[in-house]
């Protein structure tokens, strides 16, 4: 998952300069994903699996902690909390992106997910998407 995730949020923040990546640009992915999600699953269900996704990802980027899921599904951070590196920033949505397509494997299936990503993203290199195929993603205890 983190392969394809890398290149999802490569893919969404072409034209991001590192030194300008800030919290409020780490998570472009949303303003894709989220619609799509938000229909399939409606808007309570997409926030539920994001607010999952996010509490899966803070146990490994610890900043996440200070990100909140809105009523929209558009996620916020706390004004008041530290500002992270911008190689935190990248890597907390790299974490973000890995849970959110595991947890969507866990309840869509693997082939579903795929479909999803190939028509969020049509342009993310095949090969990349093909990648995942040959992924045997194992549920832990921390992705439930």
């Amino acid at each position: 998952m983190r392969v394809l995730a890398e290149r999802i949020i490569a893919y969404d923040t072409k034209g991001f300069k590192s030194s300008g990546t800030n919290q409020s640009t780490a998570f472009p992915f949303t303003h894709r994903l989220g619609p799509h999600l938000a229909t399939l699953m409606g808007n309570g269900s997409y926030r539920a699996l994001l607010m999952r996704a996010l509490a899966q990802a803070s146990v490994e980027v610890a900043w996440l902690r200070t990100v909140r899921v809105a009523e929209d599904g558009t996620l916020g951070l706390d004004e008041r909390a530290p500002l992270a590196a911008p190689e935190e920033i990248l890597e907390g949505g790299v974490v973000l992106v890995a849970r959110l397509l595991g947890l969507l494997i866990a309840f869509i299936g693997e082939s579903f997910m795929l479909r999803l990503v190939r028509e969020i993203w049509p342009r993310l290199p095949v090969e990349v998407v093909k990648q995942v195929d040959k992924i045997q993603w194992q549920p832990t205890r921390h992705h439930l």
